[in-house]
């Protein structure tokens, strides 16, 4: 779906994605943001990363996390 979600010109657009911002995309290991930084790249978004290693690579290299309790 995140072509549908990202394409302005499809009728199942999200503002949240926006070809004129950065956008940093992440997964836990790091293949499916890889691919999905360069599906947006295909759709002309200019300034697309993604976080390589992945949440678990952030974690392993002892990078801050947050924890957040369940939301009410």
């Amino acid at each position: 779906m995140l072509e549908f979600y990202a394409d302005p010109a499809s009728p199942y657009h999200r503002p949240e994605f926006d070809p004129a911002r950065r956008t940093i995309l992440y997964c836990a290991s790091g293949g499916r943001s890889a691919l999905a930084a360069d599906a947006l790249q295909g759709l002309g978004y200019a300034n697309v990363a993604h976080l390589d290693g992945g949440f678990k690579g952030w974690q392993e290299r002892g990078r801050p996390v947050e924890q957040v309790g369940p939301s009410t």
